[in-house]
């Protein structure tokens, strides 16, 4: 008969610590001759969060020792779980030995040894072996670590192995003399990283090997020796994490067959902090040795780098936004020093709620430098600052018709340099209105279904007196469904859409249970031809017209779709799917350009993407990723990858194909190969155990 003894330990087991917070369960209870308590059957501990399960338990009062009898089972708080044939132990369960012993640390690393020694804080195995496979009788794990002694410092939460000895399937791969590997429960530990094997067509084949230097709770540095035939790098990078923001420094040094007479590399830097109530500093940065040093490491796959300051201030009314940029061109024939290279901007608005609409203050001034010595258009140097007063207001009237009426009035001065063409000094007044009206039907249906349809139309006009600046800002203005109806469809406050204009456009949405889609049109009409890029679509006494579609499938599939039709057929258009589902992902996109000489593009620009994962099982990941140019009838870029898992061991086998020639790059091939042994680390969970065979 079972008996549970609650206080029994307060009685029997004069201990003050275990008298207080141990309990005992067991078939069989009596106390020997010599004054032992002796516990068999089925026997339970419970002390301080810790469960002892064994087939008898002997407690020796003149010794302060259990000599307990297996199969045992200790399962403590941490989860942390202890298995073992026999054990002598102190009655808090933490310091003694034990024989035969398996210790599985987070549910998915083994440590099985002949003898484990406990000490407070510490577990002592000798003649271990380490897994995190599956273990299956009369055969070898996939990968195991087997070592003379190994220690688990629970409080460092580190791995020690002495004399170690890797094995694959039980054939020994490396010998080391001493080893330190991070426990599952240590989510920022010193040590060595997860290598990569990468296959260069250029540098050949080359090993990256990263260590992890942990500097604090708040602080570590990554640097990664990457060495192939063709190179000798050494990669950085440094993180640290503040109170009031982070911060991230990155960067490399290469000496290399591609530049074999000069040393290469980048050095980069990205913050963010928090300045107090609504006020935050931003800033990232690159630095390149070279053009090509980032593409050919892979690191970079755009065409220009921009460096960024930018401050934001929010408060209730107010927003301040300041900005300096710095943008360096890696295209082949681009000048830096014509781009324009230097930027910088300031912007304050507020808005003041009036009892007939919004009142708006709006303030900026932003300056540019060419560092180009040519006199004219490709040197002109800027500075520009603006005072403008807006106001908007809205109102339902008669049958649910939305009213919006808005004005603005602007007032910008400039000073030029370095082009004598133009006037060095300009002023400039200009003032806009419009009218917007909106009537929004509603119809439901039955299952929850629903239609909005909503007819739009705008009547609008802009006028300026004064100078005319030279473009600079609104070179590249696009029409659609957001500025359709605005009062400017200009990025920038350098161009204007003068005289009286009129847009109309009607949107249709449906919405469901499931899933909903949206159609929408519109077109914009003026009085005085605009002058702008033939490729926007909004020059002319009429603009292009808009077609945009939207589509949405329970948050899991969503497609997208924009396309201007001109005279001419299709004009700039663009369209996009994204599909997320259990067992895959897809992402398509294509965008088509027409040609545009203001823009220098004399023929048109197409191209489509295509990004897609497929998991199989758990096990498998198949990835794949394309980018084809429509124009030129050929490839951009194609890359493959295949990763694989179970319960210990991760892998993944990646391919990178460039094909684009220009002349600072060849077309190139990267191979990737990484193994990670799970079981080490946090994060670091495999996928579930399979079956053993038989």
């Amino acid at each position: 008969m079972r008996r549970l003894l609650a206080a029994l330990l307060a009685c029997l087991w004069p201990l003050a610590a275990a008298a207080q917070d141990a309990s005992l369960v067991a078939d069989r209870l009596f106390v020997d001759a010599a004054g032992r308590l002796i516990a068999s059957g089925t026997v339970q501990v419970f002390y301080q969060g810790t469960t002892l399960t064994a087939s008898a338990v002997t407690y020796d009062r003149p010794a302060g020792r259990l000599v307990i009898e297996g199969p045992i089972l200790i399962r403590e708080a941490s989860g942390q779980i202890l298995a073992a044939e026999s054990a002598e132990l102190d009655p808090d369960l933490r310091e003694g030995l034990l024989r035969g012993a398996r210790l599985i640390l987070d549910r998915q690393l083994q440590l099985a040894a002949n003898r484990v020694d406990r000490l407070e804080g510490a577990s002592a195995l000798t003649g271990a072996a380490v897994t995190s496979c599956q273990v299956c009788p009369g055969r070898a794990p996939l990968w195991e670590i087997t070592a003379a002694q190994v220690v688990h410092d629970e409080v460092a939460r580190q791995i020690w192995f002495d004399r170690a000895t890797f094995r694959v399937r039980g054939v020994p791969i490396l010998w080391l003399p001493r080893l330190r590997l991070p426990a599952p429960d240590n989510p920022r530990a010193s040590g060595l990283l997860i290598p990569r094997l990468r296959i260069d067509d250029r540098l050949g084949v080359g090993l990256q090997l990263p260590v992890f230097v942990a500097l604090g709770p708040s602080r570590d540095l990554t640097l990664t020796p990457y060495l192939a035939p063709g190179t000798r790098t050494l990669q950085l990078r440094y993180r640290e994490a503040l109170r009031r923001g982070d911060l991230t420094i990155s960067g490399a040094v290469s000496s290399d067959s591609l530049m074999p007479r000069d040393p290469r590399g980048f050095l980069a830097v990205e913050g963010r902090f928090d300045l107090g109530p609504g006020a935050t500093l931003a800033f990232s940065g690159t630095a390149p040795s070279d053009d090509r040093y980032l593409r050919d490491y892979g690191l970079f796959d755009r065409d220009r780098i921009e460096s960024i300051l930018r401050f934001e201030g929010a408060g209730e009314r107010d927003l301040l936004i300041a900005e300096a940029v710095h943008v360096r061109s890696l295209r082949p024939g681009e000048a830096d020093g014509e781009l324009p290279p230097l930027l910088g901007s300031a912007s304050w608005e507020r808005r003041l709620p009036l009892p007939l609409g919004v009142l708006r203050l709006e303030g900026a001034l932003d300056a540019f430098a060419r560092t180009a010595d040519i006199a004219g258009e490709a040197g002109r140097d800027r500075v520009r600052a603006l005072a403008a007063l807006g106001w908007r207001g809205d109102a339902v009237v008669g049958p649910g018709l939305l009213v919006a009426a808005e004005g603005r009035f602007a007032l910008d001065a400039w000073h030029l340099g370095d082009d004598s063409a133009a006037s060095p000094e300009g002023l400039r007044g200009r003032s806009a209105a419009a009218v917007t009206l909106r009537w929004p039907l509603v119809r439901h249906g039955a299952g929850g279904r629903s239609d909005l349809l909503e007819p739009v139309i705008s009547l609008g006009w802009t006028g300026e007196a004064g100078d005319r600046p030279q473009p600079e800002d609104s070179l590249l203005p696009e029409l659609d469904r957001g500025n359709l109806h605005a009062l400017s469809r200009l990025p920038g406050e350098d161009g204007t859409e003068q005289g009286g204009r009129l847009s109309y456009g009607l949107a249709w949405t449906r919405t469901a249970t499931d899933w909903a889609a949206m159609l929408a049109f519109g077109q914009v009409l003026r009085d005085d031809p605009m002058e702008t890029a033939a490729a926007s679509g909004l020059g002319g006494l009429s603009s292009d017209g808009l077609v945009e579609a939207r589509f949405d499938w329970r948050g899991r599939a969503a497609l997208g779709a924009r396309a201007l039709l001109g005279a001419d057929g299709f004009g700039q258009s663009e369209a996009r799917i994204d599909w997320r589902l259990a067992a895959f992902d897809l992402s398509a996109a294509y965008v088509h350009l027409p040609p545009d000489a203001d823009l220098g593009r004399a023929d048109r620009a197409a191209e489509w993407t295509l990004d897609g994962v497929w998991r199989p099982t758990d096990r498998w990941t198949l990835r794949a990723g394309a980018r084809y140019d429509l124009a030129a009838d050929r490839p951009e870029r194609a890359s493959v990858g295949i990763g694989w898992r179970n319960e210990c061991v991760e892998v993944d086998v990646s391919a990178t194909r460039r094909y684009t020639t220009s002349e600072a790059m060849e077309p190139s091939t990267d191979f990737g190969l990484a193994v990670n042994l799970l079981g080490f680390s946090a994060g670091s969970r495999g996928a579930r155990p399979g079956a053993c065979p038989g």
